[in-house]
């Protein structure tokens, strides 16, 4: 059965925090997808934890019920699936841990985990830098080892190159698309490399085609959506690193290697991202990208291990998730 709730609106990024945080902690856990329904969606997020809790409950809708037996821990992640976490810590005690910066104060909750970008303070608040990710050296090589086959010819150094999309902060139209190609397709023959694209799930299948065209004369592989995504391999198997910069998840991920990492700007502004960026490069993990790749050192970035500790100390877990005796 499992003990621990991932509370989320569905976004992958959000549900990447969660599902990290909870096999980091050690015990079993589900997804649930939820979203107001009725007139609770008439009422804005920052107010309807003011609802009483049966009645957040009764007026949400999840892909799984949210009923007994209740969980011993419940995670959320983003502001939009706060009230519904809280209902569910005060109905069936869980402890309540939330990612990112809540909008609510911080006592609602057992443990947050904020990222400093977020500059969210309080008592029962971790800081981390970035996003909580599952990017691990174990898993790392794992991936890695059942990838390299399939590129085994593709020359040194290998690009790796994480593309994002559309966002309420960014766009990523294909003219663009077909410029930063180019950018990289430069980048590939000025080191003789080769380069590993994958994109994600906002990025405009118009805006992927452009980019694979703009780099078609250089050794690359551009994973086209079918089969297993080959990100983790692909970070694996990396010499360097290009993220667009419109996703603090990926470029995490991509500082959890220790591996360069730079990054390419899309149209748009976030404030929340300039001061992410900001952080990451005054850190030494991140340079933008224009149009060359070199080796640099850093220490990794990962600090999921540092979220997950004070959780099995307040459930009473050692270090495997195993109730301690």
């Amino acid at each position: 059965m499992p003990e621990t709730w991932i509370v989320t609106d569905g976004a992958v990024g959000m549900e990447a925090q969660g599902i990290a945080v909870a096999e980091a902690v050690g015990l079993p856990y589900v997804l649930k997808r939820v979203k107001p329904t009725g007139p609770m969606q008439l009422i804005p997020t920052r107010f309807q934890h003011l609802v009483p809790a049966k009645g957040r409950i009764s007026a949400s809708q999840s892909n799984t019920p949210l009923a007994p037996p209740w969980p011993r821990l419940v995670i959320s992640i983003g502001r939009r699936s706060v009230p519904l976490a809280l209902a569910i810590k005060e109905i069936g005690g869980a402890y309540g841990v939330h990612i990112q910066n809540p909008k609510v104060p911080a006592h609602f909750f057992d443990l947050i985990a904020a990222p400093l970008h977020d500059d969210f303070e309080g008592p029962n608040v971790i800081t981390t830098f970035g996003a909580v990710h599952r990017v691990t050296a174990d898993k790392l090589a794992e991936a890695g080892a059942r990838y390299a086959p399939r590129i085994a010819d593709l020359p040194h150094p290998r690009i790796t190159v994480l593309l994002g999309g559309e966002s309420r902060a960014f766009s990523f139209p294909p003219e663009a698309g077909s410029r930063f190609g180019q950018a990289l397709a430069a980048a590939a023959r000025e080191t003789g490399g080769s380069l590993l694209i994958t994109p994600s799930r906002r990025t405009r299948p118009d805006t992927l085609r452009a980019v694979a065209e703009a780099v078609k004369d250089v050794p690359h592989v551009v994973w086209d959506g079918s089969g297993e995504n080959p990100y983790l391999a692909f970070l694996s198997l990396a010499d360097a690193i290009v993220v667009t910069e419109d996703s603090v998840n990926m470029v995490t991920e991509a500082t959890g290697t220790g591996k360069p990492v730079y990054i390419q700007p899309l149209s748009g502004r976030s404030t929340r991202l300039a001061r992410f960026h900001a952080l990451m490069r005054e850190r030494g993990a991140t340079r933008p990208f224009e149009g060359h790749v070199d080796p640099f050192d850093y220490a990794p970035v990962n600090d999921t291990e540092a979220v997950a500790a004070p959780i099995r100390a307040a459930l009473g877990l050692d270090s495997t998730g195993q109730k301690k005796l």
